[in-house]
Order: C-alpha cells, then structure tokens, then sequence
C-alpha cells in the first residue's frame, strides 16, 4: 500500500494524523532515531505465521517479539517469523520491511503487543523507509480491530 493509498484510507474515515519523512532507514530504531521519535512510540510490524497462516505482530520499535509468549497468547500450535520471500508479494507497493500494520486491508489478523496500548501516538511506516504516519493509538484501534495481547519484552 503506497502512502498515497494508505492516506485515502484514513482521509476517507476522516482521521486526524501527520506523515513525517525521514531519511532512509531500515531498522525500527533506525527509522525512529532519524524521524526523532521514542523507540517506543515508533510501532514496527513483522510478519509471523500462526499455524501457518500469516499475520502481523505490531509491537514498539525498542521491543521484540517473545514467540513463546505469541504462541501461548494466540492459542496456536506454532508461532513463527515469517520468511520475507513468502509475503513480499502480499503488500504491492510497498517496500518490504515497510508495511503499514493495516492487516485488516490485506485480510491479515492484526495482534498488537499491550505495551504499544499505553501510548498516546503511535507512528509507522507507511509503504516505504522514508515516510511515517503519527495518529491517535485509539484511531489505529479503531479502524484494525487487532487483538491486544502481551507477546513482547523490551530490547536490552
């Protein structure tokens, strides 16, 4: 989903957000020291397998994901990152590593750690390594529906 896309989306729901672009940058604490946004409040998507179906795992950038704790939290048989080979083709216009957690557009459940809840804002790439979306965390909600669950322990 090209920002273009993304911004419609939000546009056509009348949600108040900002982008902000930022030099190029590919890892969540990379993107979050150049865009000069907390670690915390920058939130990152990876793509994981739930028994084998894929799914997105929005967790903030100074966070990681516990596999133990995703699986126990989602129910599953077998929770695991997803190869980038098996899902590029799944976000067209996009960069990899650079998808919106928009699941809900891409019929993907959405599970979102709690630690991202207890923001305020959240910020996340929005197609591409150079350009972020910030909104309300209760407007994100809103519009994915994702399940909240603790799956996540803080980078050390």
């Amino acid at each position: 989903m090209p920002v273009k896309r993304l911004k419609e989306f939000l546009d056509s729901h009348n949600m108040k957000y900002v982008t902000i672009s930022h030099s190029r940058a590919f890892t969540a604490q990379e993107t979050a020291t150049s865009a000069h946004i907390p670690g915390k409040e920058l939130a990152k998507t990876v793509i994981v397998k739930v028994d084998g179906k894929m799914a997105m795992a929005v967790l903030p950038a100074s966070y990681k994901v516990d596999f133990d704790l995703l699986t126990k939290a989602t129910g599953s048989g077998k929770v695991e990152i997803a190869d980038e080979e098996e899902f590029k083709d799944l976000f067209p216009g996009c960069e990899i590593g650079a998808m919106p957690p928009f699941g809900n557009l891409y019929g993907m459940d959405v599970f979102v750690a709690k630690s991202l809840t207890e923001d305020e804002e959240i910020a996340f790439n929005a197609g591409s390594h150079r350009e972020l979306v910030r909104m309300a965390y209760k407007d994100f909600e809103r519009l994915v529906k994702p399940r909240v669950m603790k799956f996540s322990v803080e980078i050390k």
